[in-house]
């Protein structure tokens, strides 16, 4: 009998998303303080930054695209071996650039993995006709392409637009889901959900204003004069103000009795911040790890930790409510974020500020891991299938 581990995409990278959460954080500041003897494939921080995206990043994508795709065609999911497949060809260059073994392989099965995703979801979308998802499609050939110019160039900054490209991701999907699910919630709670209201052309401002950025971004990469830092600035200012509108049109205090829901809306606001922040770096004013966290451990934690505790619960047949402790943890992440922005802006001494934002970004995932692990490996509670 299949275990039910492999019985639906989510299940094994949710697991393995906020195992290499809880675990990456704390590992790379043991390695940086000199209390744990490891040699990475990568330089120590260059692998810090990369894992941070290709191992918790990259399975969080991988779950919930591989999942959400089946409710959008109608296809079933990909399970049992071929998940198995899938899941092994992002772990083993995950524990062979760890213990700095066989760096070509590793380096060649880690470029592998977001084109056969890529693959599985346009061999789904194509016959179905679903053409919305097509950009979905090209955003995770973006995020290789990062990837890849990463491991050719060595240059850091590749990772930097790996950041910015989720950081679109993050408005695309966030786009859809947020304002969605927080309609339809007030909606079952009997109150007024017209107020919650969706422009296109806001959302076409907010979406080209940030692929600009990241274009950008690129650019001065390949060609550092061909771009003043005074037109970055004014393309992350557009983006960021471009959000963080969008986002105010969907009323997110209204759904404030929900975590399920206002955490999605504070994942979004992180975007707003970093995108804002990215602006302020390009001026001079604050330093790239700032906007870099924001982007990181605000957004892109905040977001997978939101989506993850939903998505989770609603494919294995349960109630949208929260578990216990999880409103502690999304707190948690929230903090962690905070504490790191503080420390990057030099208002926190460095090692407490990193000891303390470590701790609380492991203690979140490690809530999840504690509350959700039974759930991601048991069957659904109303006997369908997945």
């Amino acid at each position: 009998m299949r275990h039910p581990l492999l019985a639906f995409p989510f299940r094994p990278f949710f697991l393995s998303c906020a195992w290499a959460a809880a675990l990456l954080v704390p590992l790379w500041v043991l390695m940086v303080s000199g209390n744990i003897a490891l040699s990475p494939g990568l330089p120590a921080l260059h692998w810090h930054q990369h894992e941070m995206l290709a191992g918790m990043l990259y399975s969080a994508i991988a779950g919930f695209v591989l999942t959400a795709v089946c409710a959008w065609t109608g296809s079933p999911p990909l399970r049992g071996t071929w998940l198995l497949a899938l899941w092994l060809l992002w772990l083993l260059p995950r524990v062979a650039l760890l213990l700095g073994l066989a760096p070509a392989l590793s380096l060649v099965l880690d470029l592998v993995f977001l084109p056969v995703v890529a693959a599985i979801v346009t061999a789904r979308v194509l016959p179905a006709r679903q053409w919305r998802q097509l950009p979905l499609v090209a955003l995770l050939l973006l995020l290789w392409g990062t990837d890849l110019g990463f491991h050719l160039s060595a240059e850091v900054r590749w990772l930097h637009a790996t950041v910015l490209a989720t950081a679109l991701l993050i408005l695309l999907v966030g786009g859809r889901i947020t304002p969605a699910f927080s309609r339809n919630w007030l909606q079952r709670q009997g109150r007024e959900a017209a107020g919650i209201a969706e422009f296109p052309g806001l959302e076409r401002v907010t979406a080209i204003s940030c692929l600009t950025l990241f274009v950008l971004h690129v650019v001065t990469m390949l060609w550092p004069a061909a771009v003043s830092p005074l037109a970055i600035a004014a393309v992350a200012a557009a983006a960021g103000l471009a959000s963080l509108w969008r986002l105010a049109t969907w009323r997110g205090w209204l759904v404030r009795e929900e975590p399920l829901l206002w955490i999605l809306h504070a994942g979004l606001l992180w975007v707003s911040v970093g995108l804002l922040l990215r602006g302020a770096a390009a001026l001079g004013w604050v330093s790239d790890t700032v906007w870099l966290h924001a982007l990181g451990s605000g957004a892109i934690g905040t977001m997978i930790l939101g989506v993850m505790a939903r998505v989770a619960l609603g494919h294995t047949g349960r109630p949208l409510r929260p578990p216990a402790g999880m409103l502690t943890a999304f707190w948690l992440v929230l903090a962690a974020g905070l504490l790191r922005i503080l420390t990057a802006l030099n208002t926190l001494d460095w090692q407490l500020g990193v000891t303390l934002s470590s701790l609380a970004w492991s203690a979140a995932f490690g809530l999840f891991l504690w509350r959700y692990t039974r759930i991601l490996c048991t069957p659904r509670v109303d006997g369908k299938p997945g």
